[in-house]
C-alpha cells in the first residue's frame, strides 16, 4: 500500500464530523451516491457529491487504500440519501450520508418531470425506476451476461413470475448480451444498457417498490455471471441497491 494518506470524507466535505470524517472515500460509496442522484433527479449532478466522491475514490483506489467496488463501513451501515423538496418557485435537492448533509442545491424550477423517479417521499422507488437509473449511470456500457442476468432477476422480482417474459426487458437484455459477445467490437449491432433500460418502467408489465431482498437477488445474479464474481460499481445491481437503501431511509 502507498504511504500516501487516503482522501477522507473530512477532506472533501468540510461539514462532516465524527466517524464519517475519518472514513476513506470508497468507490462503492461513490457508486451508491451516483445511483441515488440518478434515481431521485434523473441525472448525475455536475460537481455534486457523487462526482466529488468518484474523484476521491479513484485516487484512493489507485493508491491501494480501498478496493475496487468497496463500500466503506459507515456508508454500509448508514446509507446515502437524496431528497427533493418543491415549494412555489423553488426546487431544492439535499444529499446525505447517514444523518450528515454533504450537498445542497437550489434550483429556480423543478427538474424535468420525465426523470426516472418521483420526488423522494411521495412514494417508494420501484424496480423499473432503478433500472432506468442504471441506464443513466452506465448508459454507454455494452450489455454483457452479468448485466442480462441482473436485469432478468430484476424483472422476475418486479412481476413476481419465475420466468423471463418473451419480448420483455430481460429477454431484450439476454439477446443483446448474446449479440454483443459474438459481433466485432466496432459493429453497429452492439447494444448498450441505455438502449435496453431507458424505458424500463414502461416495458415491465408489473412493477413494485424495491426491497432489500430484491437488491440481494439482483446482486447475486449479476455476480454469478461475472467471471470476477463481483458486481459493477455503477451497474444494475448497484442501482437496485441504491433504490433499496433510499426506500429503507424513507421509512425511518
Amino acid at each position: 500500500m502507498s504511504q500516501e494518506q487516503p482522501i477522507r470524507y473530512g477532506d472533501v466535505f468540510l461539514g462532516v464530523q465524527g466517524e464519517l470524517a475519518e472514513e476513506a472515500v470508497a468507490s462503492g460509496d461513490a457508486a451508491l451516491m451516483q445511483s441515488a442522484e440518478n434515481i431521485a433527479t434523473g441525472k448525475t449532478l455536475k460537481g455534486g457529491p457523487a462526482a466529488v466522491m468518484q474523484s476521491a475514490a479513484a485516487r484512493n483506489e489507485r493508491t491501494g487504500h480501498v478496493g475496487h467496488g468497496q463500500v466503506s463501513g459507515f456508508v454500509s451501515e448508514q446509507g446515502v440519501g437524496v431528497v427533493e423538496t418543491n415549494v412555489p418557485g423553488r426546487h431544492t435537492v439535499t444529499e446525505t450520508i447517514g444523518d450528515q448533509t454533504v450537498g445542497g442545491y437550489e434550483m429556480p424550477t423543478p427538474l424535468a418531470s420525465g426523470c426516472p423517479a418521483e420526488v423522494l417521499g411521495s412514494g417508494k422507488l420501484t424496480i423499473g425506476e432503478a433500472l432506468e437509473a442504471a441506464a443513466l449511470s452506465e448508459g454507454e456500457k455494452l450489455v454483457d451476461r452479468s448485466d442480462a442476468a441482473a436485469i432478468q432477476a430484476a424483472e422476475m422480482r418486479a412481476t413476481g413470475l419465475n420466468e423471463t417474459l418473451p419480448g420483455g426487458v430481460g429477454a431484450q437484455a439476454q439477446s443483446a448480451a448474446s449479440i454483443n459477445a459474438r459481433v466485432p467490437p466496432a459493429s453497429s449491432e452492439r447494444t448498450t444498457l441505455g438502449e435496453v433500460l431507458s424505458d424500463a418502467s414502461m416495458k415491465l408489465p408489473a412493477d413494485k417498490p424495491v426491497t432489500r431482498e430484491d437488491a440481494e437477488r439482483v446482486a447475486r445474479a449479476e455476480m454469478r455471471n461475472n467471471p470476477a464474481m463481483t458486481t459493477h460499481p455503477t451497474g444494475v445491481a448497484a442501482s437496485v441497491e441504491a433504490a433499496a437503501r433510499l426506500n429503507e431511509n424513507a421509512d425511518v
